[in-house]
């Protein structure tokens, strides 16, 4: 809106504009062209503006898998308290979504978020611009840029009592959009100021993440410093990413481009040449290396004798390190290192929750997992990488195989035990 302009007249200025560009008469003014690009984008998929429709609402499950995967956790709080003088007066809500539009949280007033709600403005909801129309979290996403939409601008008719004002997140690791911050609210709510501060709030939740990925490489770079202290070769350790954290007597780089899928052996990269790929939690040891050097198979060694002090320990050429996985964790590694062929998703949920339809569980479970045991634990199904020389240490009496489990699958690996020690 423009500064000093009242909003009413405003409003009733874009609605004729769009009364007659809906109807393909000549509008007394020009949209702007952000809201004119969206408006041509919907018209050309046939998008009904009269229609109030939107996606139903995803489960808890999958909304959870869905925010689990975003990588918006870690700067949730930052954008809540730096919108809190937005949201304060109750007139507007605050919402994150990730980069398909889904609304992933809300935070406002109740009287607000109810009002929102009438709309299908709620947790779960696909809010892209192809779902709903011209709004600030769809056309932010698609323009890549902070967007504020007022009144008749939205496209969809039964949107234009509100205002809206998104910014995107992008990730500092590869800038790649990852969601948008978004402020609504009732149209009479509208201020100039509000698309500045979101879009600063977005900026500060970049930084947030761009602190927490130093952090990381801090964190594997400690990791691989006895590796690298071991080794008589040049080396280089970068995250999943290819952010290098440490080298050893190579020339410094800051970024390495990995191929889209990496293993443990030997791997071709343009700068390096052949390389030996070691796997470290969250990140990779790459030692350059000649076609003729044999290298060694990762070793995996999953220690499962005492429930309250379960390890994997990962064993390369390159030295070793150990992971302490969850009670969850642990169960879906008895799985795998009992069955080397593989589980599907659906395999894996009858055998932890005896419900084959829970994979959306499974599946946030194993992305946590594979994050810890990058390069280790593949997909599709999930299993441990051929390369992979797995060892599983069970307790030796069998009612001692993890206690605190109800797995059906893991109960009958107790039963099993027990009747081979009898």
């Amino acid at each position: 809106m423009p500064p000093g302009e009242d909003p009413r007249n405003y409003a009733r200025t874009l609605a004729a504009v769009y009364d007659a560009t809906m109807a393909g008469d000549k509008a007394p003014a020009r949209p702007r062209d952000v809201v004119r690009q969206s408006w041509q984008r919907l018209k050309d998929l046939g998008v009904d503006p009269e229609q109030n429709h939107t996606e139903p609402s995803m489960d808890m499950a999958e909304l959870d898998l869905r925010r689990r995967e975003s990588g918006l956790y870690d700067v949730l709080d930052d954008v809540t308290r730096g919108l809190e003088s937005v949201t304060a007066s109750g007139e507007n809500i605050m919402v994150v979504a990730d980069i398909h539009g889904t609304v992933l949280w809300r935070s406002g007033s109740h009287r607000v978020m109810d009002q929102a709600a009438r709309l299908g403005f709620i947790e779960g909801a696909n809010w892209a611009e192809n779902s709903v129309g011209t709004n600030a979290i769809g056309t932010a996403l698609v323009s890549r840029q902070a967007v504020q939409i007022f009144s008749a601008e939205h496209y969809a008719r039964s949107h234009h009592s509100w205002t809206c004002a998104g910014a995107p997140i992008r990730d500092p690791r590869d800038d790649r959009v990852i969601g948008v911050v978004d402020i609504s609210g009732p149209a009479k709510t509208v201020h100039p100021t509000t698309l500045a501060l979101v879009d600063a709030v977005a900026r500060l939740a970049q930084s947030h993440l761009r602190d927490k990925h130093r952090d990381n490489l801090d964190q594997l770079r400690s990791v691989a410093a006895p590796m690298l202290a071991r080794g008589s070769s040049p080396a280089l350790v970068t995250d999943s990413h290819g952010w290098v954290a440490a080298v050893d007597s190579l020339p410094h780089r800051t970024r390495i481009l990995l191929p889209a899928a990496m293993t443990p052996g030997t791997t071709w990269f343009p700068s390096l040449g052949l390389c030996e790929l070691n796997p470290l939690p969250g990140g990779w040891l790459i030692r350059p290396t000649t076609s003729g050097t044999e290298i060694a198979a990762p070793a995996v060694h999953i220690d499962l004798r005492d429930s309250e002090n379960m390890s994997v320990t990962v064993t390369s050429g390159s030295g070793e390190w150990t992971y302490s996985p969850t009670q969850r964790h642990a169960e879906i590694l008895f799985l795998l290192g009992s069955e080397r062929s593989g589980r599907t998703a659906s395999q894996l949920a009858q055998d932890l929750f005896g419900d084959s339809a829970r994979t959306v569980t499974v599946r946030a479970e194993m992305s946590r997992l594979r994050k810890n045991l990058a390069g280790i634990v593949a997909a599709q199904p999930y299993r441990f990488v051929d390369a992979a020389e797995v060892t599983l240490s069970l307790p030796d009496v069998g009612a001692h195989l993890l206690p605190f489990s109800n797995a059906p699958a893991v109960c009958a690996g107790r039963l099993r035990q027990a009747d081979s020690d009898a």
